[in-house]
């Protein structure tokens, strides 16, 4: 059982803070997660994009998930940078039978086709994404625009779906993840390529496990995982850590995907 008396705050951050110290490993989030698979890269370019297409199917059963990412990878032939540059329209045919869940050829090849246009005419995806913070300094704000500029080709309105909309409430889990990967430097997990967007900005990617995980902790009240509790949840780890509140990202989440706490494992 897990204690939390007297300072209920105090106790709060230093479970978080000892679970950091034991989650931010490699076991835990790259041997076991998507992230493993821009780890397999070195140049920046192949990183981002890399990154950017694990963060965006994860969702599911981990091993599937790296299986896909994988294959994707495969059909890139692990350049993914020189293809994004240089696919012509019948490049794209060997993505006819590549399905994840509900994420089929038409999503996958409207987002590649998305990356190009954001590498070839907007600088690349930190361009787009420290540009926008850079104007507004406000994480929501870079995420409409983010959207703005990833859907400005023409779609069909299913590819819209697995395209995070914060103003329609999403908590834009999976590109929050992946701008995770891209700020925070921690010389373990996350690459910390990006120098123009402090990690004290960034908003926590909550899935199913870290809002489980911070509610069972009281620092989540809002019962669905949208926007609103991202802002929530974001303030309150800022609370405890006004510098990179979203290391916690790491314990919460272990905490529900590795240990699988229940409400009795709290002694509040």
């Amino acid at each position: 059982m897990i204690s939390i008396t007297q300072n209920p705050c105090d106790s709060i951050k230093q479970l978080l803070d000892e679970k950091y110290l034991e989650y931010c490993k490699s076991e835990f989030f790259i041997d076991t997660d998507p992230i493993q698979i821009p780890k397999c890269f070195e140049e920046k370019e192949d990183i981002e994009i890399a990154g950017f297409l694990a963060a965006s199917l994860a969702w599911g059963q981990r091993p599937t998930i790296i299986k896909k990412c994988k294959e994707l990878m495969q059909l890139m032939e692990y350049a993914p940078y020189d293809f994004v540059m240089n696919a012509e329209e019948e490049d794209y045919h060997r993505f006819y039978n590549f399905k994840h869940r509900t994420f089929n050829h038409y999503d996958c090849i409207y987002f590649l086709k998305s990356l190009a246009n954001i590498y070839r005419n907007h600088g690349g995806l930190e361009s787009v994404f420290t540009q926008a913070y850079q104007k507004y300094h406000d994480m929501f704000e870079v995420l409409k625009e983010w959207h703005t500029v990833f859907t400005s080709l023409p779609a069909a309105p299913r590819v819209l779906r697995h395209i995070a909309n914060v103003e329609k409430g999403s908590a834009a889990k999976r590109v929050n993840m992946f701008l995770r990967w891209m700020v925070r430097q921690d010389g373990k997990v996350d690459f910390g390529l990006w120098k123009n967007i402090p990690p004290s900005a960034l908003l926590i990617p909550l899935d199913l496990h870290t809002g489980n995980i911070s509610r069972q902790l009281g620092l989540l009240t809002r019962n669905q995982n949208d926007r609103k509790a991202v802002e929530e949840l974001t303030a309150r780890l800022r609370e405890l850590d006004p510098v990179d509140p979203i290391r916690y990202d790491f314990s919460l989440f272990g905490l529900g995907a590795f240990e699988r706490l229940k409400n009795e494992d709290f002694n509040l």
